[in-house]
């Protein structure tokens, strides 16, 4: 069993260090946590520092160096994953200039019961999640409405935003296009639909809990909205398309690209835009995701120097020293992303980080990819809805700053029901379930 070198680990320390420290002083300036250091300038500073070192015992070139961080950035499942973080970045931007999102959102809310609002944002904040796959933009279009609900109810302002973070983070480690999805599949090598059925067994008896806790705090009350909710079912038909054919196995590029050319179309049909303004809605969708993108490619070289210098090798040899069996090793992964998305405050920087490392435990103790990769994107969610300084609850929280009563963050916290609960269901899955497939 090879010790590796502790050393080695040294860029991921120095970002790591310098993400938190400058975010906690930029936060007692009156800053947003962390937003004074892009993290792509953290990865770029921990490139150089990776360069500057050399596995034990011997030296290697400079152009050695940067050959091993080419082959890591440029390695198939990292170009693949940027591909789709393209694509997805363009569907996502049609299918809302198309009126999708709003559609969804004015569907949702026209087909359930004024006495069950707040229940039926958490509802509506999945089935918008899943379909978007981006859970910041399903917390902007559900917050005005569960503020409006807070205001004309008086139930707790805290409580009706917790709502539509929690649906939120439902679909955010379920949908077919979240980046979350996206870079757990490719980094453990798996189907998106073996990753979903992984997930959605852990996932559907915590947004079931969450539905009746939700129920039960606000029975009594009743919600009528103060416009007419209208909106066109063929505007939601690409969110439907990609996400029914992404469960039952259809290409995700031929997906995303359809998708993309129906959303066009419809938007076209409607006279949503003209012809020749496509193509800015399309490139802001990439231009989107392009610090997603641009931050995997630097991670993976990060990585791949991190390796060669033995930094890997050294995480594996503590991590089997401190865990027997498959459980175990489960649980070490769980424990792994959750550790590293509370470090950086982003699941999806998380995922590609700490995805490497799960492979060769993963690899190591026999557990399948679908359920390495579940894992990963499932305890790295948890943290990330309730951490107070992640992006989903300052966007929430920042969206309450027009309305009667503004909150925290921290405020938001008690009331992220379905995160607390969805960590219970993956731990009780760990512990009761038997991964039997390795596939």
């Amino acid at each position: 069993m090879k010790k590796g070198n502790p050393w080695a680990l040294l860029p991921i320390v120095v970002f790591l260090v310098l993400f938190i420290a400058v975010g906690i002083v930029d936060n007692r300036a009156g800053g947003m946590f962390g937003d004074s250091l892009p993290t792509i300038v953290g990865f770029l500073i921990a490139l150089v520092v990776a360069f500057l070192q050399n596995p034990k015992g011997k030296r290697l070139s400079f152009e050695e160096k940067l050959n091993a961080m080419a082959r890591g950035a440029g390695e198939e499942n990292i170009m693949i994953m940027c591909l789709v973080f393209i694509l997805a970045g363009a569907f996502s931007a049609s299918v809302k200039a198309a009126g999708g999102a709003d559609a969804t959102v004015n569907f949702g809310l026209s087909i359930l019961p004024g006495s069950v609002a707040v229940v039926g944002v958490f509802v509506i904040g999945c089935f918008i999640s899943t379909s978007m796959g981006t859970s910041v933009g399903t917390i902007v279009a559900l917050a005005p409405i569960a503020i409006g609900i807070s205001e004309k109810t008086g139930i707790s302002m805290a409580l009706c935003i917790g709502a539509a973070v929690c649906g939120a983070m439902f679909g955010d480690n379920l949908s077919m296009i979240s980046d979350t999805t996206i870079a757990a599949t490719r980094t453990q090598g798996c189907a998106m639909k073996d990753k979903f059925r992984e997930n959605f067994k852990i996932a559907l008896p915590a947004a079931i809990l969450t539905a009746i806790v939700f129920f039960v705090r606000t029975m009594g009350t009743n919600y009528v909205p103060g416009e007419e909710l209208s909106y066109d079912f063929v505007r939601i038909l690409p969110y439907l398309v990609v996400l029914i054919g992404a469960m039952v196995g259809l290409n995700v590029f031929l997906l995303l690209v359809g998708g993309t050319a129906l959303s066009l179309g419809i938007g076209l049909a409607y006279g949503d835009f003209g012809f020749f303004d496509i193509f800015n809605i399309m490139g802001q969708g990439i231009q989107s995701m392009y610090d997603i993108t641009v931050i995997s490619i630097l991670v993976a070289g990060v990585v791949s120097l991190v390796r060669q210098n033995g930094g890997i090798d050294w995480i594996l040899y503590i991590i089997r020293k401190c865990i027997h069996g498959k459980k175990g090793a489960e649980v070490g992964i769980a424990a792994l992303s959750s550790v590293v998305d509370c470090s950086t405050a982003n699941n999806t920087v998380a995922i590609v980080i700490a995805g490497p490392i799960a492979k060769e435990i993963a690899e190591d103790y026999g557990i399948s990819p679908k359920r390495t990769a579940s894992l990963l994107d499932i305890f790295t969610s948890v943290f990330q809805g309730i951490i107070p300084y992640g992006a989903q609850l300052l966007y929430a929280a920042a969206a309450t700053e027009m309305a009667s009563k503004q909150i925290s963050s921290v405020e938001i916290v008690p009331f992220c029901y379905y995160p607390i609960l969805l960590g219970i269901s993956a731990l009780c899955f760990i512990i009761f379930s038997k991964d039997t497939q390795k596939n």
